[in-house]
């Protein structure tokens, strides 16, 4: 008996030294309560109060699919013998990130230009202009569009429509403004800032009204001018409205502004962190609460989301697909909806959408952004409806010269603009849209970057005086002369950008995700739309695809 509770009790020693083993090896020795390089704790009140957070991962962002990243073949992978070759095949790395479930629709373009209007409206609407897409892509020549110039973008019929008409530029705009949007709406939701009084923007004609808007914001006047008095037609008035400037400076949330520049508006809300001696401190990125930014997606990316190579259970992929679908063909191959296209694309001369009783894909022009199935990592019209802009700068030897992991040719390196106030303060510039400023030095601009290709980097942006154009290509000994009539002039430059994906106007050819097209950054198209994407932060992110 003595011996049996002996050996029970030696056998609870075991288990309780297992268990604290067991602890022990499952515990991570990097931790954030005790520095493992000086041995200091961390969040101690009586010492610096270093905070160290632990566990902020990727802010899973709204609307879009998580991709997990991996190895792939980039370029071309078709035998189409009188295609062009700026596509040649390279294996490349491409790191995890988020890409938008659907084209961005009309519903969501219309969304930023209420906002800008409501903002801007009243003190700078040309801002408002400049966000508009271009209706007029729609005309042709030879074709009756007029509707779709006057309806596409307004009419809730087309809501859930892909945008058009919009530039690179517009798209590069638009992604700044989502991201400020959402990280507004999480420090909003956190209680770290308040929501922005949009009621304090609209026009007064009072005059008790200016002045008490006066008195709340000191530095600032409202702007005056004279209008039709609206209870008197036969009278003017004066009509006061928010001054530009104190938009730009106070009122529009912008990420960067907020968390690098003192021109921070206390009126926006509770900045309720505090440091280490008690005082209001703002939120900044560690404390893992605001989204990387959205931005376009790299050309690799774009490639490697519409192909989405996910590994079988042996840990391969299948290469070689011709489109973001399985398989080989354009059409249905499954009982359900057998012998439907796949895409919105055109089949033949004149065939837009098939023939009435038996419509093949169903759409003349563009398509819901939801429409067809979609691709194995869950992504929408990867391939037809509209063609897609994408962040490099075209060149025809981008794959001849590459990075292996996250290749991209556009990089500009660049750095925020600053200026010496009155006080002598250091201060940050803003741009129109309250935005920093920023700029950057001629070496920073990668744009051209063992570009290979010196016809691309003849500027061709000539003036239209043929005498003064050659003057300015003269200028300067050992310049070279061009002359600009030259129709065979290239007409490649920094600005000009890839899109790819193919569109409702285009043959089946350019539906492959490897062709690529090229156009300048400022202008638009009706079969051009986007999408965007996100880096992530952190380890790789699980694979998001599972079709909905």
């Amino acid at each position: 008996m003595h011996n049996f509770n002996y050996m029970r009790h030696a056998g609870n020693i075991f288990l309780v030294a297992l268990a604290v083993l067991m602890v022990a090896c499952s515990s991570r020795e990097l931790n954030t309560k005790t520095s493992n390089t000086t041995g200091w704790n961390y969040f101690d009140e009586k010492t610096t109060n270093f905070e160290a957070i632990e566990g902020v991962g990727n802010v899973n962002p709204v609307g879009m699919v998580a991709i997990q990243g991996g190895t792939f073949t980039i370029g071309e992978n078709d035998e189409f013998v009188t295609a062009p070759r700026n596509n040649a095949r390279r294996s490349l790395t491409v790191s995890s990130f988020y890409m938008d479930k659907y084209e961005v629709s009309n519903l969501n373009w219309r969304e930023y230009t209420h906002w800008m209007g409501v903002v801007f409206g009243s003190s700078a609407p040309e801002l408002v202009r400049a966000a508009l897409p271009d209706t007029t892509v729609w005309r042709e020549e030879m074709a009756y569009n007029e509707p779709y110039e006057q309806y596409y973008f307004r009419h809730p019929a087309f809501s859930f429509y892909p945008v058009v008409g919009v530039t690179w530029e517009q798209a590069m705009d638009y992604c700044s403004w989502r991201t400020d949007r959402v990280n507004e709406l999480a420090l909003i939701q956190s209680g770290n800032i308040a929501i922005p009084n949009f009621a304090d923007l609209e026009p007064t004609y009072e005059d008790d009204v200016r002045n008490d808007w006066e008195e709340m914001h000191p530095g600032y006047y409202m702007d005056d001018k004279e209008v039709v008095n609206p209870e008197d037609p036969t009278t003017t008035t004066t009509l006061y409205t928010v001054p530009f400037e104190y938009i730009r400076d106070q009122f529009v949330f912008n990420t960067a502004k907020y968390l690098y520049s003192d021109q921070y508006n206390p009126e926006f809300g509770k900045k309720p962190k505090t440091d280490m001696y008690g005082n209001d401190r703002k939120v900044n990125r560690a404390d893992g609460i605001l989204v990387v930014g959205y931005r376009l997606p790299t050309e690799a990316e774009w490639e490697f989301a519409a192909f989405a190579p996910i590994a079988g259970e042996d840990g391969l992929t299948i290469e070689g697909k011709l489109y973001p679908w399985q398989g080989y063909h354009p059409r249905n191959l499954n009982k359900k909806g057998r012998g439907q296209f796949q895409a919105n694309f055109v089949r033949g001369r004149g065939d837009m959408m098939g023939t009435s009783g038996n419509l093949n894909d169903h759409y003349v022009i563009t398509a819901p952004v939801d429409e067809y199935d979609p691709n194995d990592f869950g992504l929408y019209n990867m391939a037809g409806n509209v063609n897609e802009w994408v962040l490099d700068v075209y060149r025809e030897t981008t794959n001849q010269e590459t990075s292996e992991y996250n290749s991209f040719r556009g990089n500009i390196y660049m750095k925020p603009v600053t200026e010496v106030n009155e006080d002598g303060k250091t201060v940050y510039v803003l741009d129109s849209l309250g935005r920093v400023k920023t700029t950057w030095a001629s070496e920073d601009d990668k744009r051209d970057w063992k570009d290979g290709d010196f016809a691309s980097l003849i500027d061709t942006d000539y003036p239209l005086d043929t005498v003064a154009a050659l003057n300015l290509l003269g200028e300067g000994e050992g310049s070279i002369k061009y002359d600009p009539t030259d129709i065979l002039a290239p007409r490649i430059t920094k600005k000009t950008r890839v899109y790819k994906g193919g569109s409702w106007k285009d043959r089946i050819y350019w539906l492959n995700p490897t062709t690529r097209r090229f156009l300048d950054q400022d202008q638009a198209m009706s079969t051009i739309g986007f999408r965007c994407a996100m880096s992530t932060v952190g380890n790789q992110i699980e694979n998001g695809s599972e079709k909905k």
